[in-house]
Formats: structure tokens, C-alpha cells, sequence
């Protein structure tokens, strides 16, 4: 006599259980990591498109021998994005627009004039950083993010022309 054997192909469910519940908790890990991430990249690349922008206004200011500004779109609100034009000629060349989710925090003299509360950075025909009243620039501002409020990065101009960009969870001393 013959005996057969069945065999069975397949995973029992307690099997696709342990392995649905593994991919859960490695979910779980993972997709905060990745929002972090991402928020960074957001806030890295709005930090360094301000910079960059505020360069492009300076090399302006140089080539034309004449003041360039890079202020708020909106009057004094540099979340709604900025703008760079000539003082004289009042021609524009640059508009960036809302960079929602990643917004300036509160602190700093956001690029304030020390008499009025006008906000925005004034390039001269020497490419010095000077306020609308005149007195020099050095300041910063302060990036964080909407949905990962623990992020931030600090846009620094310092007195010699010089822009950085630190992280105050790493760099605490750096960003004093």
C-alpha cells in the first residue's frame, strides 16, 4: 500500500500576520524619519535659495554701480516670498513667491531698519549690505518649518559680506 503525501503550498495566517505586523512596526520607525527628512530638504533648500537670491542681488548692485534691494514681497513679511529690483530704475528681477511650509520665525531683526520697522536688505554700489536708513547689515533669520516645528536653520550675515547657514541642534554655538 501506497501512502501519499499532501503537501501543502502556501502560509498559514498566523504566518502573514507576523510578517503584516513587521512591516507595521517598521512603518511605524521609518515614516517619521522620512518626514524629517523631508522637512530639512525643504527648509535646506529654501535657506539656500535666499542666500543665493541675496548674492545675485549683490552681484547686480557691483555690475550696475547702482543700490539693488531684496525686500519682502508683502510689506514686511518675508513669508510671503521677496523680490530683488534696483532702487533707481526700479526694475525687477526676481520674484519668489510663498514658501509654505517653511516660514521665518519671529526673532532676529529680520533684516530691520534700526529706525523704522521697514524689512529688506540694501545692496550699494559697492556691494556692502546697508538699511534703508543707511547703517550696515548684519543679521539673521530664522527658518522652521510648519509640521516639524523643532527644525530650524538660522540665515546669518555676517559683517563682512559673509552668509552661512547654521543649525542650531548641531551648531549651538555657531549660531550665536
Amino acid at each position: 500500500m501506497r501512502l501519499q503525501k499532501n503537501i501543502e503550498r502556501g502560509s498559514t495566517l498566523l504566518e502573514m500576520m507576523v510578517v503584516t505586523l513587521i512591516i507595521a512596526i517598521m512603518s511605524c520607525i521609518s515614516i517619521p524619519l522620512i518626514q524629517d527628512s523631508l522637512a530639512t530638504r525643504q527648509l535646506e533648500w529654501i535657506a539656500r535659495s535666499f542666500i543665493e537670491h541675496a548674492h545675485f542681488a549683490r552681484q547686480q548692485a557691483l555690475y550696475l554701480s547702482e543700490s539693488v534691494q531684496m525686500t519682502p514681497r508683502i510689506e514686511n513679511d518675508w513669508n510671503s516670498g521677496w523680490v530683488i529690483e534696483s532702487s533707481g530704475s526700479k526694475k525687477a528681477w526676481f520674484m519668489q513667491g510663498s514658501i509654505d511650509p517653511v516660514y521665518f520665525k519671529g526673532g532676529g531683526k529680520q533684516f530691520s531698519g534700526p529706525n523704522t520697522s521697514q524689512k529688506g536688505i540694501i545692496f550699494n554700489a559697492a556691494g556692502a549690505a546697508k538699511t534703508a536708513q543707511g547703517g550696515f547689515v548684519a543679521n539673521r533669520l530664522i527658518l522652521s518649518h510648519r509640521r516639524r516645528s523643532n527644525i530650524e536653520r538660522h540665515l546669518i550675515l555676517g559683517s563682512g559680506g559673509r552668509w552661512r547657514i547654521c543649525n542650531p541642534q548641531v551648531d549651538s554655538k555657531a549660531c550665536r
